[in-house]
């Protein structure tokens, strides 16, 4: 669908929204529509204390199979409680179907556990009116499939050279502390002058030792000055501007992000959610700060009346490709479609870098670190070498 607004299906689905806070924008109030509680009311979508994406996935899933092989939404599920191995998920989905039981639609016992986001209420609601509710449940499983896989490669690319890292700094770090100064007492005794190397080393190890309670203090600050500030706008802003201009690690995360919005802009749209009502719902589902506030503005810009690839062209984190796609989606009137294809181009992209990085930190890493403990070891064999020619 291209960027025409359906007011008639946006009130009727904004009217049960509280107006919060100031007063609404001129052209909010122009359509009657309460966007301040859509748009600001946090959602954890990617992650929850009690519903994992691994859950969600597995539910939408099920419930999809079930309810397409003709089963009554209670008794579908009923029967996904009864395979429920964790208590509080069979709590509940058991307090899930008792609201559905007493009479309340499927997306309104959803919204009053308080355990969905909106993003999943409104798409559930929308599904329901229009009768696709297995089609949209299908594809809130497919969103959460890919959102898990995208993660999976994302760790599985950096969680064995983190471990083999933190590992090898750990073994340097042991020798440096203990044996390095093991050998200068040696050294000491014997007498005599060390090799640059040594001394260099032994230095190292007694500057580090120096500064471990500095360093402790350092470490602890850090951790409270994430803890407090980091869902502050300008800790994200700073954090997220450093991370883009990463060599590798930015462009990828970007890349990361802008698959999950263009994903969720397709689910949506193909769920026949306006395009304005879309971008605010995945504005609240993104949790990377330089896209939120680009759809905050290119919201305004849409309620002015620009298309959306002019409001996205206004904003460096959009690629021009990017942009050039989206504009032909609007002018053919099959939006959904190419925010389904820039999903899966930026989804192999950062599979394929993900490989390409995983395939290059390990030799990276043991490299580095063979040096490091290359040079630590000649440092203290070298003054016992010198010591038993002289004798």
């Amino acid at each position: 669908m291209g960027t025409g607004i359906d007011l008639q299906q946006i009130r009727n689905n904004q009217k049960k929204l509280q107006i919060s806070g100031n007063s609404l924008k001129k052209g909010s109030q122009v359509l009657g529509l309460d966007w301040r509680e859509l748009l600001t009311t946090e959602i954890n979508l990617f992650g929850s204390s009690l519903l994992k994406d691994k859950d969600r996935e597995a539910f939408y899933n099920e419930l999809s199979i079930l309810l397409e092989a003709g089963v009554d939404i209670k008794s579908a599920m009923e029967l996904i409680i009864v395979e429920q191995t964790k208590p509080q998920l069979s709590r509940l989905f058991t307090n899930l179907n008792t609201t559905i039981i007493n009479g309340k639609t499927f997306s309104a016992a959803i919204q009053q556990t308080g355990q969905f986001s909106n993003y999943e209420y409104f798409s559930i609601q929308i599904g329901e009116e229009s009768g696709k509710i297995i089609a949209v449940l299908k594809q809130l499983s497919s969103f959460y499939t890919k959102k898990i896989k995208q993660q999976r490669q994302i760790m599985s690319a950096l969680s064995y050279p983190i471990i083999v890292l933190c590992t090898a700094f750990g073994a340097v770090f042991f020798m440096i502390t203990f044996v390095v100064p093991m050998f200068a007492g040696i050294f000491k005794r014997f007498g005599g002058d060390l090799p640059f190397i040594t001394k260099l080393v032994i230095l190292c190890s007694d500057r580090l030792k120096q500064a471990l309670p500095y360093i402790g203090i350092l470490i602890v600050a850090i951790a409270f000055i994430w803890g407090y500030h980091h869902k502050k706008n300008w800790y994200r802003q700073l954090s997220t501007k450093v991370l883009i201009k990463a060599p590798i690690l930015g462009p990828l995360m970007q890349k990361v992000y802008l698959a999950r919005f263009s994903y969720s802009m397709s689910l949506l749209i193909s769920s026949k959610v306006p395009i304005l009502k879309a971008i605010g719902m995945v504005r609240q589902m993104i949790d990377f700060y330089p896209i939120e506030i680009s759809l905050a503005k290119i919201e305004e810009l849409i309620l002015q009346g620009v298309p959306l690839h002019k409001g996205m062209s206004q904003h460096t984190i959009f690629p021009k490709r990017m942009i050039s796609l989206i504009k032909v989606g609007e002018e053919v009137n099959q939006l959904e479609q190419f925010f389904d294809k820039i999903a899966v181009q930026y989804t192999e992209e950062v599979e394929y870098q993900t490989a390409i990085l995983s395939s290059l930190i390990e030799p990276i890493i043991i490299i580095f670190l063979g040096l490091i403990v290359g040079i630590i070891l000649v440092s203290m064999y070298l003054p016992l070498f010198k010591l038993g020619n002289s004798f």
